[in-house]
């Protein structure tokens, strides 16, 4: 059978599933939501409906939790950490097995490039689940040798934080999904999880397959709805023990002042505004590539995206042009189109607030040095943008605008503490990207940066690597050891001899 044709029949099989009816995945079944409603759901890249998807409130998020809870005083809580590691791997294999399904509704749903989902979000949800699973025999406490008076034997375990909320973003839905629950199921947790409502497809989906793979009931919850009903009854709920959130700063300050009730263990992962500091010994083709790539992969739409450009004046005019010149070659147009390289932002109302920071800046005194074309048609499409001229009192400088909008600055002083002022400038710290090809300059600039991820002359992101921010781009840390140990809680044993 010719590929096309298998394309096209995958791409019909993807279509009929997000049009199917979906119910809510709570205690292993799936149930039609409490509230008796649904939403829809869109495909961005031409805004049509793709289906409708359960209304989940109150009521669900109540069920959804209580089933948590039973399975973690349940089986789930009596399992051996091999056989956590077993069903995670089984997991990680079925949907390795189904990476076009997976890719196609992601795609459909959030409009990015088909080849991204393909070769990074499907792949990298396989690995983050494979490299969790490793982490479930090997959550140990240690012996403490004690200084007090009498004869002790003392000890620390590691246990399971409890019921986990997780409420994840529409920007990498599936990675972001997989990020926040290998973990936790890994640790010993049980989940609800809250997709945002823009892209619940993928979510969807992975809940049948923990039904296929065999988790004990209760496990593994899925609760689809809108952030102020579903995701606030989470937050809200006394039964949940963790709640891990990524998304905008201005959502997490309310997950804090909501979680305080309770005392709640809360990781947030949010806002950025990564600066890229281009020094003049860089390899200028290299930064120009990996600038443009920072900026404009998933439409700009990453919390760590390259929005803020730093160049020494002595390189700042060929960076610059070459990063308007790769903005103006990229293929703008629907995730399903072959040849796209840029897809559309997620909605409309997203597509709106970042041609409003354009507007906003060029009223402030910047200027467009560079732009791409965005695709015709009703998709959510958003250009390219370099922007110039820009200073850092302006918002599109200052704010975090989750779209594809480059602001770029030069700096005239070599001096590492000007330099990294400059970058620090901001009230957010999730990331920073260095290029330079001056090792000493490298780690000195990584020491001064306020950062909690500084990549220099490139790099991505790997499970194994902590990731978060400093400052208002979050608390604590996902991915490696760091990430699982954050769905622990440490407890002390003293025994008198």
């Amino acid at each position: 059978m010719p590929d096309i044709a298998k394309d096209q029949i995958a791409l019909e099989e993807a279509r009929r599933f997000a049009g199917r009816e979906h119910g809510l995945f709570i205690d292993g079944t799936w149930r039609e939501p409490r509230t008796g409603a649904g939403f829809d759901t869109f495909n961005p890249g031409d805004g049509s409906a793709l289906g409708q998807v359960a209304l989940g409130g109150e009521a669900d998020v109540d069920l959804a939790v209580r089933a948590a809870r039973a399975a973690l005083d349940g089986p789930w809580g009596e399992m051996k950490p091999s056989e956590r590691a077993r069903l995670l791997w089984r997991l990680a294999d079925a949907i390795e097995a189904r990476v076009e399904e997976f890719a196609l509704l992601e795609t459909l749903n959030n409009g990015k490039p088909l080849r991204d989902a393909r070769l990074f979000d499907v792949p990298h949800a396989v690995e983050t689940l494979r490299y969790n699973a490793g982490w479930t025999t090997k959550l140990g406490g240690e012996t403490v040798n004690l200084s007090g008076p009498g004869t002790w034997h003392a000890y620390t375990v590691r246990e399971p934080v409890g019921v986990v909320a997780a409420i994840v973003p529409w920007n990498a839905p599936l990675a972001m999904a997989v990020a926040k629950m290998a973990p936790a199921l890994a640790a010993g947790c049980t989940l609800v999880l809250k997709p945002a409502e823009q892209t619940p497809l993928t979510a969807i989906k992975l809940a049948h397959l923990v039904e296929e793979v065999g988790f004990p009931k209760g496990v593994f919850n899925l609760v689809t709805g809108v952030g102020e009903m579903a995701g606030a009854a989470l937050v809200a709920h006394p039964g949940v023990d963790k709640v891990t959130f990524t998304g905008s700063t201005e959502v997490g300050r309310l997950i804090i002042k909501a979680a305080t009730g309770t005392m709640k263990r809360v990781t947030l992962e949010l806002g950025g505004k990564t600066p890229v500091i281009v020094m003049p010994d860089a390899d200028i083709s290299r930064a120009i590539e990996g600038a443009a790539r920072s900026i404009f992969t998933n439409a700009g739409q990453i919390c760590n995206a390259g929005s803020r450009l730093f160049a020494h004046e002595s390189v700042f005019d060929a960076l610059v042009e070459g990063v308007c010149d790769f903005a103006s070659r990229l293929r703008v147009g629907p995730g399903l189109d072959p040849t796209t390289q840029m897809g559309p932002v997620v909605s409309a109302e997203q597509k709106a607030r970042v041609l409003s920071y354009i507007e906003a800046g060029l009223r402030d005194g910047a200027r467009i040095s560079g732009q791409g074309t965005a695709a015709d048609g009703p998709g959510y499409f958003v250009p390219p943008t370099v922007l110039t001229g820009t200073t850092p009192q302006m918002s599109v400088v200052r704010e975090e605008i989750f779209g594809p909008v480059l602001c770029a600055m030069s700096f005239s002083d070599g001096d590492l503490n000007a330099i990294a002022a400059q970058a620090n400038d901001t009230e957010y710290g999730l990331g920073a990207v260095v290029w330079t090809q001056n090792l000493s300059a490298a780690h000195r600039l990584a020491r001064k940066l306020k950062a909690g991820t500084v990549r220099v002359n490139g790099g991505g992101l790997d499970p194994a690597l902590p990731f978060g921010g400093f400052k208002q781009s979050g608390w604590g840390r996902e991915n490696g050891r760091e990430g699982i140990e954050a769905y622990t809680e440490v407890k002390s044993v003293a025994i008198a001899i």
